[in-house]
């Protein structure tokens, strides 16, 4: 789960990000990455500086660049919170990742102020003129790289009123985030195990395609394969199969591979640990060809899940129809 946040100044996004780091989330800020730009070029980070850099940093490099520094420093499996997105573009970047809710904090001009007055940054409006007028700079200004936080508060997907106590606050945080974790999104079993079947076509040493499959039943992973040259010899990649290494067109001289197919292996594994195969199904990036297809049915697979078409001939698709064996091609 990924939480942005927006707000005014002094609205308290820093007191919601620290409730949520108390909670496990990992912090980012893009202001941070203004103030490491900053100290770059040795000028100090007053306001009016962070604001100057900020524009000129969305300029050069997009109107979401703070926010694209930002997604490379994500630790995996870890929930994170991101603060000071002023920018929709910042946001639509942010997007790009699985989980991600925008939180809009805000709270009464008088609340805002006193909170910034008490805080005493160097830089910070001593009037509320002069903070409404550095505020004004910021809100809807009519340069799109520039801030721009009433449209990217627009956006939330939560909004939270920050008008009262720490206590109130620390409430609305915790029924925003048990709503937004009852809303997250998991791959499905199909998409789950195409995924890993993808990850395992990595391991192919054949020199002209990857391919890996990935025999499941009950929802569990009971073999993998991935196509190669077999056991103990000469990787395809390094010599081991001329046929692959002369680039034939496809589909021809496939007697003189000597590769093994995703399918086959992943067959051929289960035998070498005694594992039996019957009522599983099959997850493979490419449809089986001829030889796999007969292999497939022999092992009691009841099941065959592709990803990309293969130019099977009509013998292979009516041998899986008169063997019972459903097929079934997802994006």
């Amino acid at each position: 789960m990924i939480f942005g946040l927006a707000g005014k100044n002094a609205s308290g996004k820093g007191t919601v990000a620290e409730i949520l780091k108390t909670g496990g989330f990992e912090y980012f800020s893009l202001s941070d990455e203004i103030r490491l730009a900053l100290a770059e070029r040795g000028i100090e980070p007053t306001r009016d500086a962070m604001t100057e850099e900020g524009n000129r940093i969305r300029h050069a490099e997009g109107a979401g660049a703070l926010a694209t520094r930002v997604l490379h420093r994500f630790s995996q499996g870890i929930n994170q919170v991101v603060d000071s997105v002023r920018n929709p573009e910042e946001v639509r970047v942010l997007r790009t990742c699985q989980n991600f809710f925008l939180i809009s904090v805000d709270a009464p001009v008088e609340v805002r102020f006193e909170r910034l007055r008490q805080r005493g940054r160097a830089g910070d409006p001593v009037t509320i003129e002069g903070f409404l007028t550095a505020e004004e700079r910021e809100l809807a200004g009519g340069d799109p790289a520039a801030q721009q936080l009433i449209a990217t508060m627009k956006l939330a997907d939560y909004t939270i009123n920050n008008g009262t106590d720490v206590e109130a606050l620390t409430a609305a945080v915790k029924n925003v985030f048990r709503d937004a974790a009852s809303k997250l999104e998991r791959p499905s079993w199909d998409e789950y195990f195409m995924q890993i079947a993808e990850v395992i076509a990595t391991r192919s040493n054949c020199a002209k395609r990857r391919v890996a499959a990935v025999v499941v039943k009950d929802c569990r992973i009971i073999s993998t394969g991935y196509n190669g040259t077999p056991r103990g010899t000469t990787n395809c990649s390094s010599g081991g199969c001329p046929r692959c290494l002369s680039l034939v067109p496809s589909g021809e001289a496939l007697g003189e591979c000597v590769c093994s197919h995703a399918e086959e292996n992943s067959i051929t594994q289960a035998a070498y640990h005694g594992v039996s195969l019957k009522g599983s199904s099959i997850y493979s990036t490419f449809m089986p060809c001829v030889m796999c297809t007969k292999m497939i049915i022999n092992a009691g697979i009841s099941e065959v899940v592709y990803r990309s078409a293969y130019p099977l001939p009509a013998s292979a698709r009516d041998l899986f129809r008169q063997a019972g064996v459903l097929t079934r091609q997802i994006g």
